[in-house]
């Protein structure tokens, strides 16, 4: 007897010893699916499961031979940040500022739909390891010896998988298991991933910190005299030279050991590490290893002659935080571009990005306390925990409120020992107030509210004719920051902000675009030089003249103060000068009467 229930003896051989109908039925449905995917034209293929490709490590042993690669600052921070990681043992490289080219390479080897920093940044990586094949390194030696360190952020934009665009496009051009070290705003480095090779500890963040610090104030100050030097280029020149020293008082920098007797008597001990620690800070804190290189630096820029009653208007740069910040074809070259339309550039500070991470770390702890009761439902009467609670989350923003603050010591000691000429460090609180109502504060990516913030700030302020907010084109958060500008600039009517999209091409529309606006800008300045001149009761060559038998008049370093309503350095310096020289009219006249 067969043993083969229900069989049709039409069916096909394939079905016998079918062990029940269940396996039967699933088998026919399988063979019907096939035959109409046959008549369709259908190619029917497995799924596979994606499995995140498996990362190179890079060890300790592997830091003598292995150059890590970064970049996406100015030229100014990348070389101060070499000069520190050099100080702490590595072998380093930072990458040339990104060009068109670099763009083209990211967008053919990248993923579709990127935006600007994506495709210039791993386009500026392919375009760098490409070079050191030309110049005779097999595919297999670049991958050896060399990693690129960059950032990774979990915002609500594309910027959060940029660590998968740059394997994906390394891959595409032949460089398959080039390793990506990523460094996430929040959380730290993945030391799974860096294997040690690249140590994030307390002496990798004061270096790397203070790089930046010192970036930020010496790029500041060199933007505020290229616009008034007499002798062209020679800002440019006197800056050269003091990177070039600021990088060797960098690199020859040594973390803080223990030392001497008290070095002896703590070694070995349970002590050893939380004074070796406690002394980083106050090495850090007190030491003078940076402000007396700083006041060299100082020095020698005070030394550059500068004409201020020259007119400039003052354009203040914001927007998304690489276009805002990049110095090449990533932004149109936009910061030269300004100078060269008799514009100053007030550039934005890393440091106020660093401030708002903290700032937002400090919010979210507020706007979360007490959450882990309700989500255990713990009671509001069980004291105990009630009370543990509350303070731990006390005791976590008191450890950041100290962070924050010696931030601000650290950078505006900085300032003070170049002169202090360089802008503070703005309030992220005033921020906040300021742009609150009209973006979210609570609402991340990008520069959340900063962005509108800095538009109310710096013109409400008196600090600037001009806001120029660049951003990649399609950048999500500066799209949301821009709608919400326009209710901004309807509240404030004499804004002039304008918001400009960058991407690798377009070059001659952002300029055309940003000449317009700063058209209106440059009337306003001219306009504050008439009225401090009329007001005076002086000449332009008056003051002029008054200036050249005053040299110290002429040089960066010399303080004359801001006045309320005045924007313009020119105006507010003919004020000071005016009000300088007839206060010495007034000394002659009473020596003269004196002596009648």
């Amino acid at each position: 007897m067969s043993t083969a229930p229900f069989l049709n003896p039409s069916e096909p051989k394939g079905l016998v010893n079918i062990g029940s109908k269940e396996e039967m039925i699933r088998q026919r449905l399988q063979q019907e699916r096939e035959r109409l995917e046959r008549e369709a034209g259908i190619e029917s293929r497995s799924a596979e499961r994606f499995l995140r490709p498996v990362e190179n490590p890079f060890v300790r042993s592997q830091r003598d031979k292995t150059t890590i690669l970064f970049g996406g600052l100015t030229w100014k921070h990348e070389k101060l940040v070499h000069g520190a990681l050099e100080s702490l043992g590595y072998r380093c490289e930072a990458l040339p500022v990104p060009n068109k080219k670099a763009f083209q390479l990211g967008k053919e080897y990248g993923n579709n739909g990127q935006c600007n920093p994506t495709y210039f940044t791993v386009g500026n990586l392919v375009e760098f390891v490409q070079s050191l094949e030309e110049k005779g390194l097999t595919k297999q030696e670049i991958i050896d010896r060399y990693v690129f360190f960059t950032a990774g952020a979990c915002g609500p934009c594309r910027f959060g998988m940029y660590e998968a665009e740059y394997r994906l496009a390394l891959r595409n051009a032949g460089f398959d298991g080039f390793r990506v070290l990523l460094f996430q705003q929040g959380g730290g480095l993945n030391q799974a991933e860096a294997a040690a090779g690249l140590e994030m500890n307390l002496d990798f963040f004061l270096g790397i910190l203070n790089a930046l610090n010192i970036g930020d104030v010496v790029n500041d100050v060199a933007y505020q005299i290229r616009p008034f030097e007499v002798n062209a280029g020679e800002t440019d020149r006197v800056l050269d030279e003091c990177m070039d020293l600021l990088h060797e008082v960098m690199r020859r920098k040594r973390p803080f050991t223990l030392e001497g007797k008290l070095g002896s008597l703590l070694k070995d001990t349970r002590f050893s590490g939380a004074a070796t620690l406690a002394g980083k800070f106050l090495n850090q804190l007190y030491g003078d290893d940076y402000t007396a290189a700083i006041n060299e630096v100082r020095d020698r820029f005070n030394a550059i002659p500068i004409d201020r009653t020259r007119v400039k208007p003052i354009v203040k740069v914001t927007g998304e935080f690489w276009a805002q910040t990049t110095e090449g074809d990533g932004n149109f070259n936009m910061f030269r571009f300004l100078e060269k339309e008799g514009a100053q550039v007030l550039v934005e500070p890393i440091g106020t990005w660093i401030m708002y991470m903290i700032h937002q770390a400090k919010q979210q702890i507020k706007d979360e306390k007490g959450l882990d009761l309700i989500a255990k439902r713990i009671s509001k009467w069980n004291l105990a925990k009630v009370f543990s609670s509350h303070l731990n989350t006390e005791q976590t923003l008191a450890k950041l409120s100290i962070a924050e603050r010696i931030f601000k010591r650290e950078y505006h000691k900085l300032v003070d020992a170049l002169g202090s000429i360089a802008h503070h460090l703005t309030d992220q609180y005033e921020m906040q107030r300021l742009g609150h109502p009209f973006y979210n504060s609570r609402s991340g990516g990008g520069e959340g509210h900063l962005e509108v913030a800095k538009n109310i700030y710096y013109s409400n302020k008196d600090l600037c004719h001009m806001v120029l907010s660049l951003k990649p084109f399609g950048c999500m958060p500066s799209t949301q920051s821009d709608g919400a500008q326009s209710a901004v600039v309807s509240q404030y009517k004499d804004m002039i902000f304008l918001p400009i999209e960058t991407s690798g091409e377009g070059d001659v529309n952002a300029h055309s675009r940003v000449q317009m606006a700063l058209g209106e800008a440059k009337v306003r300045a001219k306009n504050e030089m008439k009225e401090a001149l009329a007001g005076a009761g002086f000449s332009l060559e008056q003051v002029h003249e008054f200036v050249t038998d005053h040299p110290e008049m002429q040089r960066p370093m010399y303080k004359f103060g801001h006045r309320k309503g005045v924007v313009g350095v020119g105006a507010n310096f003919v004020i000071h000068a005016t009000e300088r020289m007839k206060a010495e009219m007034r000394e002659t006249v009473s020596v003269q009467a004196a002596t009648a």
